[in-house]
């Protein structure tokens, strides 16, 4: 029982975090927000006994954030 309590948890963060990306104003700031939610879901992964999902997820989310991160570094950073 006390797995599904923080599986509960860890899917209302998910939430939480998909909802402050969308109204984020600055592009950069989302970026970062959605590294958590990419760590967040590795943790997810790993309680459901999914090792190779959650590799994928840690890769997959560190090489797109690097390089969101290097792209605006390039670019203005404010939605308009």
């Amino acid at each position: 029982m006390q797995i599904y309590t923080i599986e509960a948890v860890l899917l209302v963060f998910l939430i939480f975090i998909t909802a402050s990306i969308i109204y984020c104003r600055d592009i950069l700031s989302a970026v970062y927000i959605y590294s958590a939610f990419s760590f967040c879901a590795v943790l997810l992964y790993l309680m459901m006994g999914l090792p190779d999902v959650a590799f994928t997820e840690v890769v997959v989310g560190t090489v797109s954030t690097i390089f969101y991160v290097i792209s605006l570094k390039k670019i203005d950073r404010w939605c308009k």
